[in-house]
Protein backbone atom coordinates (compact mmCIF):
# COMPACT_ATOMS: atom_id res chain seq x y z
CA UNK A 1 0.00 0.00 0.00
CA UNK A 2 1.26 3.56 -0.81
CA UNK A 3 -0.36 6.59 0.38
CA UNK A 4 -0.89 9.09 -2.65
CA UNK A 5 -2.35 12.31 -2.90
CA UNK A 6 -4.29 14.27 -5.85
CA UNK A 7 -5.25 18.40 -6.39
CA UNK A 8 -2.15 18.96 -5.47
CA UNK A 9 -2.33 17.60 -2.17
CA UNK A 10 -5.45 18.68 -0.62
CA UNK A 11 -6.88 14.96 -1.46
CA UNK A 12 -5.16 12.02 0.60
CA UNK A 13 -5.54 8.60 -0.32
CA UNK A 14 -4.23 4.70 0.22
CA UNK A 15 -3.25 3.05 -3.26
CA UNK A 16 -2.94 -0.98 -3.24
CA UNK A 17 -0.85 -2.52 -5.76
CA UNK A 18 -3.17 -5.93 -7.49
CA UNK A 19 -1.32 -8.50 -9.98
CA UNK A 20 -2.91 -10.33 -11.13
CA UNK A 21 -0.61 -13.93 -11.60
CA UNK A 22 -2.11 -14.53 -15.48
CA UNK A 23 -0.48 -11.21 -16.61
CA UNK A 24 2.10 -10.64 -13.56
CA UNK A 25 1.26 -6.07 -14.57
CA UNK A 26 0.07 -4.51 -11.56
CA UNK A 27 -2.63 -2.32 -11.87
CA UNK A 28 -3.38 -0.01 -8.48
CA UNK A 29 -6.36 1.13 -7.09
CA UNK A 30 -8.22 2.44 -4.17
CA UNK A 31 -10.39 1.41 -1.12
CA UNK A 32 -13.50 2.79 -3.16
CA UNK A 33 -12.36 0.56 -6.42
CA UNK A 34 -13.12 -2.15 -4.64
CA UNK A 35 -16.04 -0.77 -3.09
CA UNK A 36 -17.21 -0.24 -5.92
CA UNK A 37 -16.04 -3.59 -8.02
CA UNK A 38 -18.33 -5.52 -4.71
CA UNK A 39 -21.38 -2.92 -5.33
CA UNK A 40 -21.74 -4.47 -8.77
CA UNK A 41 -20.71 -7.51 -7.72
CA UNK A 42 -23.97 -7.51 -5.27
CA UNK A 43 -26.23 -5.65 -7.83
CA UNK A 44 -25.09 -8.51 -10.85
CA UNK A 45 -25.33 -11.65 -9.32
CA UNK A 46 -28.41 -11.28 -6.57
CA UNK A 47 -28.93 -15.28 -6.25
CA UNK A 48 -24.41 -15.54 -5.63
CA UNK A 49 -23.03 -14.50 -1.92
CA UNK A 50 -20.93 -12.50 -2.10
CA UNK A 51 -18.50 -12.07 0.83
CA UNK A 52 -17.92 -8.75 2.59
CA UNK A 53 -15.30 -6.45 2.44
CA UNK A 54 -13.25 -5.31 5.44
CA UNK A 55 -14.63 -2.37 6.76
CA UNK A 56 -14.21 1.26 5.52
CA UNK A 57 -13.01 3.77 8.45
CA UNK A 58 -12.66 7.08 8.49
CA UNK A 59 -10.77 7.81 10.99
CA UNK A 60 -7.03 6.36 11.72
CA UNK A 61 -7.15 5.29 8.05
CA UNK A 62 -3.70 6.65 7.00
CA UNK A 63 -2.12 4.75 10.53
CA UNK A 64 0.38 2.04 9.72
CA UNK A 65 -1.39 -1.06 11.51
CA UNK A 66 -4.84 -0.30 10.11
CA UNK A 67 -3.68 -0.76 6.37
CA UNK A 68 -1.58 -3.79 7.23
CA UNK A 69 -4.98 -5.62 8.21
CA UNK A 70 -7.11 -3.66 5.47
CA UNK A 71 -4.16 -5.40 3.01
CA UNK A 72 -4.20 -8.54 4.42
CA UNK A 73 -8.07 -8.73 4.86
CA UNK A 74 -8.35 -7.55 0.74
CA UNK A 75 -5.97 -10.14 0.12
CA UNK A 76 -8.16 -12.44 1.27
CA UNK A 77 -11.32 -11.11 -0.70
CA UNK A 78 -9.29 -11.02 -3.95
CA UNK A 79 -8.06 -14.95 -3.48
CA UNK A 80 -11.89 -15.57 -2.76
CA UNK A 81 -13.08 -13.53 -5.96
CA UNK A 82 -10.42 -14.74 -8.36
CA UNK A 83 -11.52 -18.54 -6.92
CA UNK A 84 -15.24 -18.55 -7.75
CA UNK A 85 -16.13 -20.15 -10.83
CA UNK A 86 -18.77 -17.29 -11.79
CA UNK A 87 -17.67 -14.08 -10.13
CA UNK A 88 -14.04 -14.22 -11.67
CA UNK A 89 -14.97 -14.21 -14.83
CA UNK A 90 -17.17 -11.09 -14.48
CA UNK A 91 -16.23 -8.46 -17.65
CA UNK A 92 -16.30 -6.10 -14.81
CA UNK A 93 -14.11 -7.98 -12.27
CA UNK A 94 -11.59 -8.46 -15.49
CA UNK A 95 -11.97 -4.64 -15.88
CA UNK A 96 -10.71 -4.37 -12.09
CA UNK A 97 -7.91 -6.63 -12.65
CA UNK A 98 -6.50 -5.56 -15.71
CA UNK A 99 -7.36 -1.27 -16.80
CA UNK A 100 -4.39 0.67 -15.97
CA UNK A 101 -5.53 3.88 -18.20
CA UNK A 102 -7.55 6.51 -16.11
CA UNK A 103 -10.05 7.09 -19.60
CA UNK A 104 -10.78 3.26 -19.91
CA UNK A 105 -11.28 2.53 -16.07
CA UNK A 106 -14.30 4.76 -16.37
CA UNK A 107 -14.95 3.84 -19.52
CA UNK A 108 -15.59 0.28 -18.04
CA UNK A 109 -17.08 1.39 -14.58
CA UNK A 110 -19.87 3.23 -17.11
CA UNK A 111 -20.28 0.31 -19.21
CA UNK A 112 -20.70 -2.11 -16.42
CA UNK A 113 -23.15 -0.03 -14.48
CA UNK A 114 -25.41 0.18 -17.51
CA UNK A 115 -24.91 -3.70 -17.60
CA UNK A 116 -28.70 -4.91 -17.88
CA UNK A 117 -28.38 -8.68 -17.18
CA UNK A 118 -28.71 -8.38 -13.56
CA UNK A 119 -30.16 -10.30 -11.04
CA UNK A 120 -31.01 -13.78 -12.22
CA UNK A 121 -31.10 -12.27 -15.43
CA UNK A 122 -27.56 -12.88 -15.49
CA UNK A 123 -27.81 -16.82 -15.99
CA UNK A 124 -29.03 -16.06 -19.52
CA UNK A 125 -25.09 -15.31 -20.15
CA UNK A 126 -24.05 -18.57 -18.83
CA UNK A 127 -23.03 -20.92 -21.22
CA UNK A 128 -23.50 -24.61 -21.06
CA UNK A 129 -21.10 -26.45 -22.66
CA UNK A 130 -22.05 -28.98 -25.95
CA UNK A 131 -20.85 -32.25 -25.26
CA UNK A 132 -21.77 -33.87 -21.89
CA UNK A 133 -18.88 -33.98 -19.68
CA UNK A 134 -17.84 -37.31 -17.84
CA UNK A 135 -15.69 -37.40 -14.53
CA UNK A 136 -13.55 -39.86 -13.64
Amino acid sequence: PTKQTKFKGIKTYISYRVTPSHTGHPVYRRYKHFDWLYNRLLHKFTVISVPHLPEKQATGRFEEDFIEKRKRRLVLWMNHMTSHPVLSQYEGFEHFLMCTDDKQWKLGKRRAEKDEMVGAHFMLTLQIPSEHQDLR
